[in-house]
């Protein structure tokens, strides 16, 4: 089951949004301005999905995060198919590190190559954000057309 997260409550699934993005000051940048979505397995909470509108129909997933013994189990995709089912006739935009299997799971989610921002992590985080082994450098973007 998926649901929508009071405002009152966000503040209480920091712990899972940071799994999505390690950067609590970073995460305070979007999330009062996010719709916060958690995913539940049992009634207990095992994803989160942080999404705001940027006008014009399109939306942003800021950060999807899944607990890692719930990963490979379709929940992230279905995370995004809930977003996406939310906005349709909207174009949905994520950014994400250049690690392959993450773009990966993006691109077999139906989300295409956008841009890229150069030195994003660098010039952002204030250590070194590595995933999966790869040290990420550029955000790149995909979208996808609902």
């Amino acid at each position: 089951m998926i649901s929508i997260v009071n405002e009152c409550d966000k503040e209480g699934y920091m712990p899972l949004l940071l799994v999505g993005d390690e950067s609590e000051p970073m995460i305070r940048r979007y999330i009062d301005r996010s719709e916060l979505y958690a995913g539940f397995i049992d009634n207990r909470v095992v994803a989160v999905c942080a999404v705001t509108c940027e006008g014009d129909g399109r939306y942003e997933v800021k950060n999807l995060a899944v607990e890692a013994a719930f990963r490979r189990k379709g929940i992230g995709r279905a995370m995004l198919e809930y977003v996406e089912t939310l906005h349709p006739g909207s174009v949905i935009v994520l950014g994400t590190g250049e690690n392959p299997a993450t773009l990966g799971f993006y691109m077999k989610s139906g989300y295409e190559y956008s841009h890229t921002v150069a030195d994003f992590f660098v010039d952002n985080y204030p250590y070194p954000i590595i995933e999966n082994g790869v040290v990420l450098r550029d955000m790149i973007y995909l979208s996808k057309h609902t």
